[in-house]
């Protein structure tokens, strides 16, 4: 079995060396041909000269490509293209390693049983959130921090999709469900939901039937976006994920000859209206910007439903 790293990067020389570093020392029980690929989405600053300068250091390690199409999704799908693994691990250009982290997250794709897998995800440093924020438990919003997942110390069938910042896949997992989609993720021109490119993918997977393994063993730390603790990052992420959900889920099939919409509109405003209630009574104050977060989740999925519905598609 041979594994590709996909590493997609946009500007962010900086923390793609330190990135680069910890997965260039990577370890092995059993030897293993692997490469890291570096998918350069258009970057403006020294990407490339980052990327050289690791692979003078780790020689016949690195490749790199560049994608010119603005888009995360685009910099994915091409990294499947020109991945040679049988087995794609895809990982972000701002986390650390543990050494032994792309052996653990791919050893268990090669006899087929699995489709994929995902790891552990921790935050690389401990800081103090704000009052209004929870960590853990029902109410947690760590992911939207540091992609924070940890589903506890033993492995198992994953109940959802990974998370894109530590996650693998059978190559011919893309060759039967198809790619990332592009009208989902982060994208310049904004006008795509920032959301759900990674694990619209996973969920595709497991509609169809296919197993994907949680890997606890396989580790690695994502810094904490200091920037993001405001409670508008947080609000307008919800209402991002709200249209990439809806937009993810698409039209679907007219019940009775009516739009779907039509439908779907009045359930995602009558779930928003419950959230509101829950945000406006609740007394936690963890709680009540969780619930608010949800009202955001649900105007988002409206606005979508809506355009969909004009579209007619």
């Amino acid at each position: 079995m041979k594994a590709t790293v996909v590493v997609c990067t946009y500007n962010r020389c900086d923390t793609l060396a330190r990135t680069l570093e910890s997965l260039a020392v990577s370890t092995f029980r059993d030897p293993m041909e692997w490469e890291i690929l570096v998918v350069d989405n258009n970057s403006a600053d020294q990407t490339r000269q980052v990327v050289e300068d690791c692979g003078r250091r780790h020689p016949n390690r690195f490749r790199y490509v560049r994608e010119p199409h603005p888009g995360k999704s685009y910099a994915l799908n091409t990294g499947v293209r020109e991945a040679t693994g049988d087995v794609l691990a895809f990982t972000d250009d701002d986390v650390t390693v543990e050494p032994d982290w792309l052996d653990n997250l791919t050893r268990n794709l090669a006899s087929g049983e699995w489709a994929g897998a995902g790891g552990r995800i921790l935050m690389a440093e401990k800081f103090t959130p704000p009052p209004w924020l929870a960590l853990d438990g029902p109410y947690s919003m760590a992911g939207l921090i540091a992609g924070h997942l940890d589903l506890g110390p033993e492995p198992r069938q994953l109940p959802q999709a990974p998370y894109g910042g530590n996650m693998a896949y059978r190559k011919d997992a893309f060759i039967k469900y198809g790619g990332f989609r592009t009208d989902l993720g982060p994208c310049p021109n904004g006008k795509n939901p920032r959301a759900n490119e990674d694990t619209e993918f996973g969920r595709r997977l497991m509609a169809g039937g296919e197993r994907l393994r949680y890997e606890p063993s396989a580790v690695l730390y994502h810094p904490v976006h200091m920037d993001r603790l405001r409670k508008d990052y947080f609000l307008h992420w919800y209402f991002d994920y709200g249209r990439a959900r809806a937009r993810e889920r698409g039209r679907g099939p007219d019940v009775l000859g009516i739009h779907r919409c039509y439908f779907s509109i009045p359930a995602t405003i009558a779930r928003g209206f419950l959230a509101a209630m829950r945000w406006v009574i609740e007394p936690d104050r963890q709680k009540r910007f969780f619930f608010k977060g949800k009202v955001w989740f649900a105007f988002g999925g409206v606005l979508e439903r809506f355009r969909l519905l004009t579209n007619g598609s």
